[in-house]
């Protein structure tokens, strides 16, 4: 077309907004100012675009240095008041269980008299479900809050065994005075439990039938009462025996854990209870640890890079330790399953560092932790559920254990990224420990051996977490970190696609383009303010226009028809205003195979 002639001397079509000076004759580079303007004039739009996708490509590179998604999960995960975290964890809403195993023995009365193994029969599950909330809820400068625990179980009988069901289980409070009885008369601990026996009867025997309910929540035991009278205060034991009558109502520890504000490394973990940063029962370390979870929050592997939790709850009286095994998939999200390491109750004599569990030196076998500084110094000892990951010999003086890893085990699925976990159970075993009175003879007392006697086995956890907590989780952990790269990358590429597209069009249109309004504009405008050009031998010819081959005549240039000399003729005799103009080989040519389309456009603008 006949614009084509004129793309490389259109020097005005230079940006003047951006201050650049005219290229050398030839150069085919598209001018700046052609990428905002059309016909002469800037195109606001087309600006905005190109701004705009200016920007998106910064932003987008900045955002992809910058790890801007933890930032926004991780203040959402810390503890103030108005983050997601924070409602979740003063009221968590989730179906927390604590299922009760019982063992009942079958053969009490011949296990006395005739030394038969003890046959236990697993009774159970009786479901309570705990309605937890944290109260008194206090923070404080140092990156810490203080806070108590109300809780409430509620049984939950659709999925219980009846709990008005009898069962027979060792007399605890009774043994647990025996126990001690070698450090006092023989004939005095007979005097004793012979009066025992004649008031309370029942009370005075080996073994009591009890219900579920009653061992759970509460009866009414001589001694206990005895021993809530005689104890100091702060140390007293309940009014009742109860295994779990503690754990009602608002609990009288004041926990201290870390928000996360100055770091994620201690997220969740306690600081103190009661105002101590250690575990009051131990005397040395690390037994008396108190880096520890109180289960709703864990530092993230993601952030800390480490194998290894622990979870604190007081019952336990120790920290448990969990041991990242494997990643798992609940429920969609994925996980890491952590179990507490073979170490966790292994004998002192592997373990050195279980010594300080020790009483006086007496230390259990492997599969054996004594508590009994956390229940009044009765002779109480926790393990895994029929004695799972124990010594052999603690199963052999029983008939009916059966330890299974798949019920047995202690186990946590925590969420790497944030350290919520998303399924868990801790379960434990409380036994007696029983020391022979072989001097107290009466209701066969002394008939009863040495040995660690199994009397229930608490499974408490949740199976799983509420839709909106999950719904969260989700989009944090497996939707964010795709959706997060991809809106950044997203935003370069499109950023950049952008600016390639506007830059082609342009491109096709002032160099390419055989019938681009804007270029003819731009030339027109061009040689308007323009150029002298003569005619010479009837062809058209700026007269300064001068080949880079001097010895190149004028006559070379083909003639190219009488209608346009005659328009341009016309144009010569009404328009004046032209500018001088020096052209080199290229533009020659193109001036050589035009078919001046723009001669005849010029002439029509004028005559019209």
């Amino acid at each position: 077309m006949g614009h084509n002639a004129f793309r490389s001397v259109s020097q005005t079509a230079r940006s003047r907004l951006f201050g650049l000076t005219p290229r050398i004759s030839g150069d085919r580079q598209v001018p700046l100012s052609m990428l905002i303007s059309q016909q002469g004039k800037i195109n606001h739009g087309r600006l905005a675009v190109i701004m705009f996708s200016i920007c998106t490509v910064v932003l987008g590179v900045i955002l992809s240095f910058v790890p801007w998604l933890d930032y926004i999960i991780f203040r959402e995960l810390k503890l103030w008041n108005g983050s997601i975290s924070y409602s979740y964890w003063q009221k968590p809403g989730v179906m927390r269980l604590t299922k009760v195993y019982i063992f009942n023995v079958t053969n009490s009365q011949a296990f006395l008299e005739t030394g038969e193994k003890p046959k236990l029969v697993e009774v159970g599950p009786f479901v309570y479900r705990e309605d937890m909330e944290k109260v008194n809820i206090k923070f404080h400068d140092n990156d810490t809050l203080t806070y108590q625990h109300n809780k409430i179980l509620r049984f939950v009988p659709e999925m219980s065994v009846d709990k008005k069901l009898k069962l027979v289980v060792p007399n605890i409070p009774l043994l647990t005075v025996t126990s001690f009885s070698h450090n006092m008369a023989p004939w005095l601990f007979n005097l004793f439990v012979s009066g025992l026996a004649l008031t309370y009867k029942d009370r005075a025997k080996p073994f009591v039938d009890v219900t579920a309910e009653e061992l759970v929540f509460g009866y009414n035991d001589p001694l206990v009462k005895l021993a809530h009278y005689f104890y100091p205060k702060g140390k007293r034991p309940n009014t009742q025996m109860g295994l779990l009558l503690a754990r009602n109502g608002t609990l009288e520890e004041v926990s201290t854990i870390y928000t996360g504000h100055q770091g994620m490394e201690r997220f969740g973990y306690l600081d103190k209870v009661n105002g101590l940063d250690h575990i009051p029962h131990w005397k040395d370390k690390p037994c008396n640890n108190l880096r520890a979870s109180e289960g709703s929050f864990f530092p993230p592997r993601y952030v800390t890079k480490e194998d290894l939790v622990n979870v604190y709850d007081k019952d336990l009286c120790r920290i448990m330790p969990l041991k990242y095994r494997k990643d798992v998939y609940k429920d969609g999200i994925q996980t890491g399953l952590y179990t507490p390491p073979s170490s966790t109750f292994e004998c002192a004599a592997v373990n050195p560092d279980n010594k300080c569990y020790c009483d006086a030196g007496d230390c259990p076998p492997r599969g054996l932790q004594n508590i009994s500084p956390c229940q009044y110094n009765a002779p109480v000892y926790l393990s895994y559920p029929h004695f799972y990951d124990a010594d052999p010999s603690l199963l052999e003086p029983f008939e009916g254990l059966k330890p299974d890893k798949q019920k047995h085990e202690t186990y946590f699925m925590i969420q790497p990224r944030i350290g919520v976990p998303l399924e868990g159970f801790v379960r434990v075993q409380l036994n007696m420990k029983v020391d022979r009175a072989p001097g107290i003879t009466v209701n066969n007392i002394d008939k009863f051996p040495d040995m660690i006697f199994p009397v229930m086995w608490l499974e408490e956890g949740i199976p799983e977490v509420t839709t909106p907590i999950w719904r969260w989780i989700y989009l944090a952990t497996t939707v964010g970190p795709v959706a997060g790269p991809a809106l950044t990358y997203s935003m370069i590429a499109g950023g950049l696609l952008t600016l390639a597209v506007i830059f082609i069009r342009a491109y096709k249109r002032f160099v390419l383009g055989q019938n681009s309004l804007e270029i003819i504009d731009v030339s027109r405008d061009t040689f308007r303010r323009g150029s002298t050009i003569i005619l010479s031998s009837s062809i058209l010819l700026p007269t300064s226009y001068r080949p880079l081959n001097k010895t190149t005549s004028c006559n070379e240039l083909v003639y190219v028809g009488t209608q346009v000399s005659r328009s341009f003729e016309n144009l010569r005799k009404k328009r004046s205003d032209f500018v001088k103009a020096t052209f080199s080989e290229i533009e020659r040519e193109s001036l050589l195979n035009s078919n001046n389309t723009f001669i005849m456009s010029e002439n029509s603008k004028i005559n019209s």
